[in-house]
């Protein structure tokens, strides 16, 4: 059996070894680790404990497992040994009777190394061994001395109720009595995984490639989209029939004052001419995504109210982007572009124009960066990783935003709207600063303008 077999169950790429880069990987987390450490994957199938709803839910892997093992099959668990650097995965045993309603997945068969052949790790056994395996482990750490008796788990901390704080409860019951503590390995993991391998770069730059032609397609288009929901369709299809088939995340096509609800999923109001509509789109090219934002007048031309909010959060990014940089981390800077805006706001629109507002918030609606990579918005979720220091390789967003209600008289016209705008791009931080990758993705006044038919 090819892996291709596999598509959907390991993810790998034409372009490039897989199983190598998920083996060095592996083999540079186990050099950070001084004890056994066990990550598991999804317990189990999306839908699962709910019949009616299983066909409606893809499988979306532990991002931390994934990253290890390119493994995307729930009931899996990777355990890693520093000392000896030896690897075990456990999966379930091979299902036929579930292989023919859901396709080919990997699983455990005596006397088989199709496992071991597809994902590049030897030691393969079934699942069900786990936690005898893991008792057996925790019975020869304790003899070792207290600072030695531990075991390492990827889980976090503070963030508590979910999958992996189940799996870390799971565990300490499984060792209970052993006189064996649990560590989390999730800041040793982060510290691996924020920056981005060169093969992981080009799949982002990959990303932004596909991205950009669909949006230019869907510009094109405009004149024949009646509403929300046609423009995200083409948006989509035209996304995906270029890629490996997933978004990184469900499009949002927020037109008029929807706009100002920040992950408006409605998406079946009529396009009007004369407003602006806010897309928030992108795609995956193997595990990295694409992830952009734009706000386009929908008639082809930007009213004077609309394009000066509109270019006072363009240039708020620029005015960002003079922070970004190796050695700062996103919380120094992100308050960076909020008052730049606030300050623009009051000499444009209220000096300049004798304008007003009222903002649906109070200066800051949202963050301005997250970290990207395997998961769209990378990072740990008890802080989103914003005291971490940018270093080269990492990816972030970069995308202020304006929400609220705009009122001006501009050159003898009255102009009175409820506004979102929101403009994003995805910045690689280098040695010196940083490269927008997705610079080609338009966005000026002019480039909307004259690429809007």
């Amino acid at each position: 059996m090819t892996a291709s077999a596999y598509s959907q169950v390991f993810i790998s790429s034409k372009e490039y070894n897989s199983k190598n880069i998920y083996s060095a990987r592996r083999k540079a987390f186990m050099k950070k680790l001084d004890s056994v450490c066990l990550v598991a994957g999804m317990p189990i199938d999306p839908g699962s404990e709910e019949a009616f709803v299983q066909t409606w839910n893809k499988m979306i892997q532990e991002p931390a497992f994934l990253y290890l093992t390119g493994i995307n099959q729930a009931g899996c668990y990777l355990l890693l040994n520093p000392k000896t650097m030896e690897e075990t995965l456990f999966v379930p045993r091979k299902n036929p009777f579930k292989e023919f309603w859901n396709g080919k997945r990997l699983g455990y068969l005596d006397d088989d190394n199709e496992v071991a052949r597809i994902t590049g790790i030897k030691d393969v056994r079934p699942v069900d061994e786990i936690w005898e395996t893991v008792q057996d482990i925790a019975a020869k750490l304790a003899k070792r001395t207290p600072d030695e008796r531990f075991i390492y788990a990827y889980y976090f901390e503070k963030f508590k109720e979910d999958h992996n704080d189940h799996f870390k409860n799971q565990l300490q019951r499984a060792i209970k009595g052993s006189g064996v503590k649990i560590r989390s390995a999730a800041d040793i993991h982060w510290k691996l995984r924020l920056p981005l391998e060169k093969q992981r770069i080009q799949d982002a730059e990959k990303a932004q490639d596909i991205t950009d032609k669909a949006f230019r397609t869907v510009l094109a288009n405009m004149s024949k989209l009646k509403n929300e929901r046609q423009l995200g369709l083409l948006l989509d299809y035209e996304m995906q029939k270029n890629s490996d088939g997933d978004l990184a995340f469900p499009t949002i096509v927020a037109s008029g004052a929807n706009a100002c609800c920040l992950h408006y999923v409605k998406k079946d109001e009529p396009l009007k001419a004369g407003e602006l509509c806010l897309l928030d789109f992108g795609i995956r090219w193997n595990s990295l995504h694409s992830d952009i934002s734009r706000t386009i007048p929908v008639g082809g031309k930007f009213n004077p109210l609309q394009k000066m909010l509109y270019e006072i959060v363009l240039d708020s990014q620029v005015e960002y982007q003079k922070f970004v940089k190796p050695g700062v981390s996103l919380r120094e800077i992100g308050m960076v572009p909020w008052e730049f805006i606030m300050k623009a706001l009051d000499e444009r629109l209220v000096k300049g124009a004798k304008g007003k507002f009222k903002l649906l918030y109070d200066v800051r609606p949202h963050g301005v960066s997250h970290f990207i990579g395997e998961q769209i918005h990378e990072g740990d979720p008890g802080s989103r990783s914003l005291d971490v220091v940018l270093e080269p390789g990492m990816l972030i967003s970069c995308e202020p935003g304006l929400y609220g209600e705009f009122e001006a008289t501009i050159n003898g016209k009255h102009y009175k709207e409820k506004i979102g705008i929101r403009i994003e791009d995805d910045l690689l931080i280098t040695k010196n600063g940083f490269r927008n990758i997705s610079v080609s993705i338009p966005k000026t006044v002019k480039d909307l303008e004259s690429l809007i038919k």
